[in-house]
């Protein structure tokens, strides 16, 4: 084979290379990124005793968070912040809810998360969801979330995620909302969703 040949085929090769990467990097070849479904069905207990499932977040912007009555820090933290994100929305703070989900069903009753959620340092419209361990399970899965009950005895703890989730009108994932962030910037990433109206799929 002459050189001539070789060298063409080697700027052949080269120019494959080349455009191959090039089409990866855009996309048009290789695994497409995908978004991890975060939500879905489950079946809980409010603090009325009524069963409700994930109906509940129709028609309200939802910030949903993952906690127990008997945490020390995480979870009133956040409730406490989030209820001062309620007068940052304004006229808005009308169609907002905040959602705890307990992660320990052994000690969160129904009894024992009505009086919780009743703090007036908590939002106005909090709304408390017990279960099941097997429920319990079930939604933590739905929402990608991690809980492991750690020590025994009475004074066991829950470690669990400290983030939050916001959820469109329609029940939807709209964005993570860290749990280092103010209320002032958590109320601006609300603000963000509410402007791209009931379908929004980020902050």
């Amino acid at each position: 084979m002459s050189r001539k040949i070789l060298a063409l085929i080697a700027v052949l090769a080269l120019a494959l290379a080349i455009l191959t990467g090039l089409a990866v990097r855009k996309g048009v070849l290789g695994p497409q990124p995908q978004t991890a479904a975060v939500g879905g069905p489950f079946q809980l207990v409010d603090t009325n005793g009524r069963t409700v499932d994930q109906s509940v977040l129709k028609g309200k912007w939802s910030v949903v968070f993952f906690g127990f009555t008997h945490c020390p820090d995480i979870c009133p933290t956040t409730l406490f912040e989030l209820g001062q994100v309620e007068p940052l929305l304004g006229a808005k703070a009308a169609d907002f809810q905040a959602v705890l989900i307990s992660v320990d069903p052994e000690r969160d009753t129904v009894g024992q998360m009505k009086a919780y959620v009743a703090n007036p340092a908590f939002p106005k419209r909090l709304i408390g969801l017990t279960g099941t361990p097997a429920q319990t399970d079930a939604a933590a899965k739905a929402y990608r979330v991690f809980y492991q009950k750690q020590g025994e005895g009475a004074d066991y703890t829950v470690n669990h995620a400290a983030y939050s989730y916001l959820m469109n009108p329609k029940g939807r994932f709209a964005c993570v909302l860290p749990y280092e962030l103010t209320p002032e910037q958590t109320a601006a990433k609300i603000q963000a969703a509410m402007q791209q109206g009931p379908n929004a799929e980020r902050c």
